[in-house]
């Protein structure tokens, strides 16, 4: 039996403590109210004989004063209870040490893994991670309600991030770079005024990427659109110069070619501008900035054949690679891509078809970009197209005062997500039980979304002038409140959910792709829906469904099931939960099925929601690679390919990594077996984190993953 101390750490049952604590608590009344060593011992055997396989220590304790209560012992019951309380007066006093001290001996497993992207190795990295711990613990201790921190401990809930939960800032963000470019912005009280070239328009973007990166927990997108105009500042420039250094001697052909071979040698600098500076840069998060960049070919934009050109270019160097510390190409994790498809490069004889199946090399080496359908997300989004935020969520539209649709510029206040298997375990396959529990916890959901909102309410300009004052959010004044920002569906807060597949399962006794389970699965969506629009409507604030890539939570979830609940097949046995509505890895199922279903889902998940598929052997699937890309512009609104894609970084070998004899991953080509020097992926579940790979079935391999 395992009990679960209030900073989170996992300990063995001592029954001896409980003793200990009720020998103190006798001598501090009167005989007559005292127990006798044989009623102790009855009350441990009654906490052992519930078989529970895990405890919240403040479960032991409410049971310890029941049983006080029973015998009658009210004043030794009073005096446990000073007790107890007199102990967590202690503990208040100081609860991180342990886990600062391990974090600092690089023994803390649990914080060193919790985010792959960052090196938990390094000093710089561990002062973001120490401040982490200290924010987690009076989160739990001092600023969540009890009922709230109880629930995350139990994996009722998720409460996401509270090791930035200390701090007044959010989670991601659409940056208006549009705004920022042509406006002018300040950054450590420096003025940055609007570029005249485009060299210098992609080193201000980074600048601007870093800075919002440091102030804020969650990613951030930028929409690569706004660079177009910078693009032909540059060839207007380039032209004018060559023109008059050739003293009109120059055909116009001549000095077309001259000015364009003028500009790609631009155009190939200040796309390894942005590439590099993102990959070499640390934010105060001890991490890379975490940015997606959004490529858009919008038809009627003034620049679109200056942004083909800029598309085309970042897809080129993606595919080539960053060169590691040994001189191989490997693959950036950041940023990340996400290429738009439209009717003008669908692969449908579109005019920019050529940069798509470009996209489509890119996605079979390096996994990226991943895909929007313009199609499907006008259908979706009031007939607009826009970037999810670093996070993958979306915002939902929003109207200025000029009754303009306006995305870039706003934000995600924070996600709370909800167990959704854990539920169907303790409903047994009795719907009348499982929707009693889902509306008791979606009341405690709201209610710790609403402690992230409340936390940002009052929160002045000044925390960080680069969102608030110039530019990345808003242009509020000096000593000006956010709340307006926080308020009429501005700014979204996110529901996530996990275990669609495994909750369907525990219901229905099928897969959420069988008809019967279908149709549970879809009211369950469209309840969490109803549950956000209904906070939306009372509230007026912009919560959202959001289809969470989740991380380490898929694992979260069920390690805490399985420990309380057992092993249950096809639901806690497997190690980790599927993915918000994703179809189990394990179906069998071929990618256009996959896209088909999931799509159903997506709509009604409009807060955030991405499919995948995997497909073997991408890089000599290009045919099969193209005809998915078409099939996602019709059919589905956000998708990404998945595959393995092992690489050694000392030697170069692309083939796939293989565990040897000791359990260690190894390069069969050079032997390599650091795995800070070689990229494995075993992309499952969705989950982009620590992975897991079974071997057989009786080995669990556990690696460090490299994102690619």
């Amino acid at each position: 039996m395992k009990v679960i101390k209030r900073d989170g750490n996992i300990v063995d049952f001592d029954r001896s403590k409980i003793v200990i604590a009720l020998q103190k608590a006798n001598h501090a009344v009167d005989p007559e109210q005292r127990i006798t060593d044989e009623q102790m011992e009855e009350i441990v055997s009654y906490i052992e004989s519930r078989h529970r396989q895990r405890y919240l220590v403040e479960d032991i304790q409410d049971i310890v004063e029941k049983k006080l209560m029973e015998l009658d012992k009210y004043d030794l019951a009073k005096a446990y209870i000073i007790y107890r309380y007199t102990r967590a007066l202690v503990r208040k006093a100081n609860t991180t040490d342990e886990s600062i001290l391990t974090l600092i001996k690089n023994s803390n497993k649990d914080v060193m893994e919790e985010n792959s992207n960052k090196n938990a190795v390094m000093a710089a990295t561990q002062r973001d991670l120490i401040a982490g711990e200290v924010s987690k613990d009076i989160t739990k201790r001092l600023l969540l309600p009890e009922n709230i921190s109880k629930a995350h401990e139990e994996g009722v809930l998720h409460f996401h991030d509270a090791d930035y939960f200390i701090q007044p800032i959010f989670n991601c963000c659409l940056i208006n770079i549009g705004d920022m470019l042509d406006n002018g912005t300040v950054m450590n009280g420096k003025l940055i005024e609007s570029p005249k070239s485009f060299q210098v328009a992609c080193t201000i973007v980074t600048q601007i990427i870093a800075s919002v990166a440091s102030s804020q927990y969650g990613g951030q997108s930028v929409d690569i659109r706004h660079l177009g105009k910078y693009l032909r500042y540059t060839k207007n420039k380039f032209r004018k110069k060559i023109a008059e250094a050739a003293g009109g001697q120059l055909s116009e052909e001549m000095l077309e070619k001259l000015t364009m071979e003028r500009l790609q040698d631009e155009l190939r600098s200040g796309v390894q501008t942005i590439q590099y500076q993102i990959n070499t840069l640390m934010t105060t998060n001890g991490q890379s900035p975490f940015v997606t960049l959004f490529l858009y070919l919008e038809e009627g934009d003034e620049y679109i054949e200056e942004n083909a050109m800029i598309i085309e270019e970042i897809l080129r160097q993606r595919l080539q690679g960053i060169k590691n510390e040994v001189g191989v190409y490997v693959t950036p994790a950041f940023p990340k891509l996400i290429y738009v498809l439209d009717e003008n490069n669908c692969l449908k004889g579109g005019k920019y078809d050529y940069i798509t199946e470009l996209a489509v090399k890119c996605s079979a080496k390096r996994l990226y970009p991943d895909y929007i359908s313009a199609k499907k997300m006008r259908e979706n989004y009031q007939g607009n197209v826009f970037s999810c935020m670093g996070c993958r969520s979306f915002l939902s539209p929003w109207k200025d005062e000029n009754g303009e649709y306006k995305f870039e510029g706003r934000f995600n206040q924070g996600v709370v997500s909800i167990n959704l298997p854990q539920m169907g375990i303790i409903a047994k396959g009795d719907e009348n039980v499982f929707w009693h529990l889902m509306d008791e916890r979606l009341k405690l959901c709201y209610e710790a979304l609403m402690c992230r909102h409340n936390a940002l309410k009052g929160i002045r300009s000044d925390t960080s002038p680069v969102h608030w004052q110039y530019g990345a959010i808003a242009r509020l004044k000096k000593g000006e409140v956010i709340d307006p920002l926080l308020e009429g569906g501005y700014s979204t807060l996110s529901l996530g959910y996990i275990g669609l597949y495994e909750v369907t399962k525990l219901m229905k006794g099928v897969s959420h792709t069988d008809p019967v389970g279908t149709d549970f699965a879809l009211r369950v969506m469209k309840r969490l829906r109803a549950a956000t629009d209904q906070w939306k409507k009372e509230t007026g604030l912009g919560f959202a469904l959001y289809g969470t890539p989740a991380e380490s939570l898929c694992y979260r979830f069920a390690r805490i099931d399985k420990e309380r609940f057992g092993s249950i097949p096809d639901v806690t046995d497997k190690g980790y939960y599927t993915n918000s509505y994703h179809v189990d890895v394990r179906e069998h199922i071929d990618a256009f099925s996959k896209f088909t279903f999931e799509s159903q889902f997506q709509d009604i998940s409009s807060g955030g929601a991405i499919s995948y598929v995997e497909i073997p052997n991408m890089r000599h699937n290009l045919t099969a690679l193209e005809d998915v890309v078409r099939f996602i512009y019709d059919n589905i609104q956000y998708a990404e390919f998945n595959t393995k894609s092992d690489y050694c970084q000392v030697c170069g070998y692309d083939g796939e990594i293989i565990i040897n004899d000791d359990n260690e991953w190894e390069c069969p080509n050079c032997g390599n077996k650091d795995h800070a020097k070689m990229n494995v992926t075993r992309r499952t579940c969705g989950y982009l984190g620590e992975n897991f790979w079974n071997v057989g079935k009786t080995k669990e391999i556990k690696a460090r993953v490299l994102h690619l």
